[in-house]
C-alpha cells in the first residue's frame, strides 16, 4: 500500500506505554501514538529535552498528540538521565531507540523506511548526534539482533543545543550555576563536551562512518582544535521575520563559538536543524536540505530558525 501524508488530516489515535528498554537503574518506557486507520503512517521518534538532567517521554505530549492525530506514527521514549549514567548513555538509549522502533513500526501500521526524529533542547543535542554517526561503535552499544541500522530519513530539532560548550559559557556568563552545573554532570569526564559536540565536530572536518570502524585503532584527535578553514560546510542563520542573513565558509571555532552565545542569549520560541540522511552513507560532515523546508512557518511559534547545509558526498545519489 502505498503511503501518503496530508497534514491537514484528523485521525483518532491511541495512546499506550511499553517497554523500550530495562537499565541498570529502571526501566525505560516508550509511549506510543498510534493514529487509527489502515496506515502504512510516516513514523516519528520523539526525544524530549530536559539539560539532558530530567524529563521524560511525557514532555512533548501535546506535540505528539497532534501529530499523532494528522496521521503520523509518534513514539515518544524515556533515555537515561545524567544523574544515572553520564554521557554517552542517553545517545547509547536514542541510537536503540532509532533501532527499535524501525522493527516496532509495522506492528502499529508504521512505515520504518520514513522514520525520522524530533529532538527538543537536549534531546535535539543527542538526536544530532544519532543523525551524524549512526554506526559509531560506541552508540551501537546496546544490541538488538536482526534490527535495521540507526539511519534516518530526516531530523528536526525545537530548540536544540548544537554546541553545548557554548551553551555551558553562556550559563556562565550569566551566573545561572544549576545550567552549569548539569553540563558537568552530563559530560563527565569534561573532555566529552568536545567529543560529542556537532558544532565541532563539524569544526574539525569530516568524519566518514568508515573512519568510526577504525577508530579504536587510532589515536584521538585534539578535539578543541578547530577544521580548517576552508571547510565546504556552511552554517545559515536566519532569524524570523528578519531578511538579515548571516554566512561564513565556516569560521574557526572561537568565532563559532562567540555566534553560538550570540543566539542563546536570543533564547528563541522555536528552532529547527533539518538534516537529510538521503545520502546514504552519508559523511558527518555533509548535509543537505530534506523535503520539508526549515523555514516552513510553525503554527504557533516564532523565534530563531536554523539550518546546516551542504552536498552530498562525490558519488552519492542526492
Amino acid at each position: 500500500m502505498t503511503l501518503t501524508y496530508n497534514p491537514a488530516a484528523r485521525y483518532p489515535f491511541k495512546v499506550s506505554d511499553v517497554e523500550f528498554r530495562r537499565t541498570p537503574k529502571r526501566t525505560l518506557l516508550a509511549r506510543v501514538y498510534q493514529p487509527q486507520g489502515a496506515g502504512p503512517f510516516p513514523a516519528l521518534l520523539d526525544l524530549h529535552g530536559g539539560a539532558w538532567f530530567d524529563k521524560d517521554r511525557l514532555a512533548n505530549a501535546p506535540m505528539d498528540e497532534a501529530l499523532a492525530a494528522s496521521g503520523i506514527l509518534v513514539v515518544a521514549i524515556d533515555m537515561t538521565l545524567s544523574s544515572e549514567a553520564p554521557y554517552p548513555a542517553s545517545v547509547q538509549d536514542a541510537n536503540y531507540g532509532i533501532r527499535w522502533l524501525k522493527s516496532k513500526a509495522p506492528e502499529w501500521k508504521g512505515d520504518p523506511a520514513t522514520l525520522g526524529a524530533l529532538g527538543s533542547s537536549s534531546g535535539g543535542h543527542v538526536i544530532e548526534l544519532c543523525a551524524m554517526r549512526p554506526r559509531d561503535p560506541r552508540y551501537n552499544a546496546h544490541p538488538l539482533p536482526a534490527a535495521p541500522d540507526a539511519t534516518l530519513a530526516y531530523v528536526a530539532t525545537r530548540s536544540p543545543i548544537p554546541d553545548p560548550y557554548a551553551r555551558f559559557q553562556q550559563a556562565e556568563k550569566m551566573k545561572r550555576a544549576e545550567m552549569v552545573q548539569k553540563s558537568r554532570t552530563y559530560f563527565n569526564p569534561w573532555e566529552t563536551i568536545f567529543e560529542g559536540n556537532p558544532q565541532q565536530i563539524l569544526d574539525r572536518g569530516v568524519e566518514t562512518h568508515a573512519d568510526l570502524e577504525g577508530a579504536a585503532s587510532r589515536p584521538r584527535p585534539d578535539l578543541r582544535r578547530p577544521g580548517p578553514s576552508g571547510s565546504r560546510v556552511r552554517l545559515e542563520h536566519r532569524i524570523a521575520g528578519n531578511s538579515s542573513r548571516k554566512r561564513s565558509s565556516h569560521p574557526p571555532l572561537d568565532s563559532s563559538r562567540r555566534r553560538a552565545s550570540e543566539i542563546s542569549s536570543v533564547r528563541p520560541a522555536w528552532s529547527s536543524l533539518v538534516v537529510s540522511t538521503s545520502c546514504g552513507e552519508l559523511p558527518e560532515a555533509w548535509y543537505r536540505q530534506a523535503g520539508r523546508r526549515a523555514n516552513d512557518p510553525v503554527p504557533g511559534a516564532a523565534g530563531y530558525r536554523t539550518r546546516w547545509r551542504g552536498r552530498c558526498p562525490e558519488g552519492s545519489s542526492p
